[in-house]
Formats: C-alpha cells, sequence, structure tokens
C-alpha cells in the first residue's frame, strides 16, 4: 500500500469532489485501522490509526479503557454459557454492566502502574508495530470501506447545503425524465420534480435552464437525500416575487397572501409598511416589467392579479374579484360574503368556470357569493365559492409524510455521475 501515492489521491478527491482533505483523511485512518484490525488484531479490539501527510507513514494504537468492578462484570467461562441471551430478557429487568474484555478494557490497578494520574473513564493507548502488508480480503475491505464513507460524506455535505434552501428558490438545469417526473441538475447534485408539482401545459426539455421552489430537503430510508422541487405550489410566486421586487425582499411591501391555479393564474395579495410607498406598484414594476419577469419565469401562460390586501373585510373582497369591480360587498356570519355586481361584470366577476370567484375565496379566506345587482335574488351558477385548502406547506408535512411522498413513486435522486 503506497501511502504516499495515496495522499496524491486525497488532494484529487478533495478539488474533484469539493471536500475537505482532513475528512477523507479521516476516512482513510478509519478504514486503513479496520483492515489493521482484520488482519493483526484481535476479536473486540479497538485500533486507532494515524496518517502522517508530510512523510506518508501510518501509526496505529491500541485504545482501552479504565474501569474497575462497578463499571464492568468479570464472567467466567461457565457463567458465559448460562448468561442469558440479551434478546430473552424481560422489559423489567435491569440492564446488566458491560462484559469486561481485556482487549478492550483495563482495570484500574493496572492502569495507574502505566500512568498514575489514571481514573475510571480514561482511555489509554498502546503503540502497535506499523504494518502496511495487508491479506488481499483485508485490502479489500479497507477500499470498500473507503468508497462507501465517501459517499456518505459526500451526500451529507450536499445535505447539510440545500438544508439552508429548503422554501427557496434555485436555478438548476434539466436533466432527464422518468416516468412523468422531472430530474434536474443543482450543481453537484440531482433534484426531482414529480409530474403533480409541474406546472400544467409547461414544457420542459433538457438542457434548459429553470428556476425551481426546493419543496423539501430529506433522507430517504435507504440513506439517500432527496432534494423535491416544486413549480406549481404557492410559495413559488412569492419567492419570484421577493427576487424581482426590492421592496419586498427588504421588507418595505409584504405578501399577504397568494392564491394559484399552477398554469392558469394567480391573485397575490400585498400591503406596504411604509406610508407613501404603493404596494401594487411596486410589485407591477415600471411598464409591467416586475410582474411581466415572473410571468414570464411561469411560461408566460399564468396570468397575475395583484391587490392591495385591507384590514376591512368589505374592500379586500372587493379588492379580491378584480378586474371585476363590485358594487357592494355584504359581510354576512361565519365568515361569508355576499358580493353585488353590475350585470355587465357579471361574468368577469365569476370568471371562466368560476375561477376569478374561486380565486379570490382562496385568497380572502371567506366564502364568497357572487350575484348581480339587478338579481340579488338569483343565484348564479358558479357564483359562490367557498374557502379550500391549500397546498400542504412544507413546514406541516412530518417526516413520515413527506417519506411517503419520496417512496410513492418508487424513484430515488440520485447524484450526478452515479450509475443509474
Amino acid at each position: 500500500m503506497d501511502l504516499k501515492q495515496l495522499l496524491v489521491v486525497v488532494g484529487q478527491v478533495a478539488k474533484e469532489k469539493g471536500i475537505e482533505p482532513e475528512k477523507i483523511i479521516s476516512v482513510i485512518e478509519e478504514s486503513i485501522a479496520a483492515a489493521y484490525r482484520k488482519e493483526y488484531g484481535k476479536r473486540g479490539e479497538i485500533i486507532k490509526a494515524k496518517l502522517d501527510q508530510k512523510t506518508g507513514e501510518m501509526a496505529f494504537w491500541q485504545v482501552k479503557e479504565v474501569v474497575d468492578e462497578s463499571t464492568v462484570r468479570v464472567v467466567s467461562d461457565e457463567d458465559q454459557a448460562e448468561e442469558q441471551p440479551v434478546e430473552t430478557r424481560s422489559e423489567d429487568e435491569e440492564p446488566k454492566l458491560p462484559r469486561y474484555n481485556p482487549e478492550r478494557h483495563i482495570f484500574i490497578d493496572e492502569a495507574k502502574k502505566i500512568n498514575p494520574d489514571a481514573k475510571v473513564g480514561d482511555n489509554l493507548e498502546f503503540s502497535l508495530e506499523p504494518r502496511t502488508d495487508f491479506g488481499r480480503i483485508a485490502a479489500q475491505a479497507a477500499k470498500q470501506v473507503i468508497l462507501q464513507k465517501l459517499r456518505e460524506v459526500e451526500k451529507d455535505m450536499l445535505l447539510q447545503e440545500f438544508k439552508d434552501k429548503e422554501g427557496k428558490v434555485v436555478s438548476g438545469i434539466i436533466h432527464r425524465f422518468d416516468r412523468g417526473n422531472v430530474y434536474v441538475e443543482i450543481g453537484k447534485a440531482l433534484g426531482v420534480m414529480f409530474g403533480n408539482e409541474s406546472i400544467p401545459g409547461e414544457h420542459y426539455r433538457v438542457n434548459d435552464r429553470m428556476r425551481f421552489y426546493v419543496l423539501s430537503i430529506q433522507e430517504d430510508r435507504r440513506g439517500q437525500p432527496g432534494i423535491i422541487l416544486s413549480r406549481s405550489h404557492p410559495r413559488f410566486i412569492n419567492r419570484l416575487f421577493e427576487l424581482e421586487v426590492p421592496e419586498i425582499n427588504d421588507g418595505t411591501v409584504e405578501i399577504k397572501g397568494v392564491a394559484r391555479e399552477p398554469g392558469s393564474r394567480t391573485k397575490i395579495a400585498v400591503a406596504s409598511k411604509v406610508p407613501g410607498v404603493d404596494p401594487v406598484g411596486s410589485c407591477v414594476g415600471q411598464r409591467g416589467t416586475r410582474v411581466m419577469a415572473v410571468t414570464n419565469e411561469l411560461g408566460g401562460q399564468e396570468k397575475i392579479d395583484i391587490i392591495e390586501w385591507s384590514e376591512e373585510p368589505e374592500k379586500f373582497v372587493a379588492a379580491a374579484l378584480s378586474p371585476a369591480k363590485a358594487l357592494s360587498v355584504e359581510i354576512l356570519p361565519r365568515r361569508e360574503a355576499k358580493v353585488l355586481v353590475a350585470e355587465d361584470q357579471l361574468s368577469l366577476a365569476i370568471g371562466k368556470g368560476g375561477q376569478n370567484v374561486r380565486l379570490a375565496a382562496k385568497l380572502t379566506g371567506m366564502k364568497i357569493d357572487v350575484r348581480s345587482q339587478s338579481r340579488p335574488e338569483e343565484v348564479q351558477e358558479g357564483g359562490i365559492a367557498d374557502t379550500e385548502e391549500e397546498d400542504v406547506l412544507p413546514e406541516a408535512l412530518d417526516s413520515d409524510t413527506k417519506q411517503d411522498k419520496i417512496e410513492e413513486t418508487k424513484i430515488i435522486p440520485k447524484f450526478v455521475g452515479e450509475d443509474d
């Protein structure tokens, strides 16, 4: 085993994978220590290794814990044969002390002969003969451990990196498609956008660069990190406006609510925290440049209505029905609102298939009944919309629910470069 050559490889791997060299060295030391124990050690021994990065030499030592009669139990061969297996003990039975093992324990009296300052719980180190000639099986086992540990380190780093991006927007390149799911290359990681998280009617092509909302970051049951992406989530709208509107990003303007039917229409309610600042104008931008930038990011097909939020329910409901103009709004018990509009505004207020009033109900959290002023007693087809539950947000998803969402597809997000 050429350890000097190994150090050269460490530098190359660290640069290629973006992993700190110290972490790679730690993995190698752990793996070679395991190979040493397998080839030359005894069962139960705790062996550590240290690689000198200057000379390429490897040092080995055995670790023993200082114990006494109160921390371990000495078991004779006869007692060991009669001892009840752990799995057959009753739950009420108190757990026994660890069994004394001379390969990993040393009694306090012996320890003090080596180090007078030793006390129970300390670890004593005993140097071992340096070795670099491992058998084929031990060397192969060390190699496998190194590769496995490096994958774990790399994935842990990516998981931590993207944990901070949960609930934010990232830019990625369409990598491939599989059974209705879109795989997206985000830096060194590969995220997945399930079919129900895409915008209906939107077309994706390999190598297209797009923005995505990071719905959740987690590990699945097999330890694979999953980066779940979305373009249909309501909060995707929030984040896009934060990127395009400085007033929202600095807190001058606040998004109070978003009601969305992806690919078709969105209503967003905004309010100003600073007197004199027009929240709607800030979001629209000069000649509509800001809202147009958001619309273009959504594929250009989704219409966005920006309305001013109000603490007065009557004003808020009337604004939510924009672009239709409400003549009167009556707030009824149990968060219901009856709205009267002019006859020529009726179809506009209701919208195609009841979409406008439906989104207004979602946005305001109220049941809205739109009727014609000339026929106030007549219920209009599609004119009544009740509040609907928004999509479950990432914060509300427990780990089991998120887990099942990944497992349902039977497709686990992989890292770029791994075999399919």
